[in-house]
């Protein structure tokens, strides 16, 4: 077996395409890199990647487990809460997720984001019409930085 150790890997143009074996994996051109994924479809690196998470506690001081690209987190009320981003979305039209563990196992649990912002997120947590304050929240956001 061989080991290629290098820092940069320079392409003839401007567009670049890596291959192994006979299989094209990876393709770069201005500001996009392409990668196979299952069969012969590719995907966009910069598309598919989550471009802010957070996971906090919800209740008392929105201790943070682990973030990537979160600034910080407003209590704006009971179940409610506030997620700014270190580096702004280039629109509202994002994808976004919100989750929280049920406080009191209702049936009637509901999870949303209530506004999408460029700058943050507006979350809320409710059980059965009640807001309430989860244990566990986590938010994901998928789109296109500013």
């Amino acid at each position: 077996m061989s080991t290629v150790i290098l820092d940069t890997i320079t392409g003839k143009s401007t567009a670049t395409t890596i291959t192994i074996g006979s299989t094209p994996v990876v393709s770069t051109s201005a500001n996009s890199m392409t990668i196979r994924g299952e069969g012969t479809a590719h995907t966009s690196i910069q598309q598919g990647l989550a471009k802010m998470w957070v996971h906090f506690a919800g209740s008392g001081s929105q201790t943070v487990g682990d973030s990537f690209n979160h600034a910080s987190i407003t209590d704006d009320a009971v179940g409610r809460y506030t997620v700014d981003y270190t580096n702004n979305m280039n629109n509202t039209s994002y994808s976004g997720s919100y989750d929280a563990t049920a406080v009191n196992n209702n049936s009637g649990e509901a999870t949303y984001i209530q506004t999408h912002g460029t700058s943050a997120v507006s979350v809320k947590h409710y059980e059965n019409g009640t807001n309430y304050d989860s244990a566990e929240n986590t938010v994901t956001i998928h789109g296109d930085l500013a």
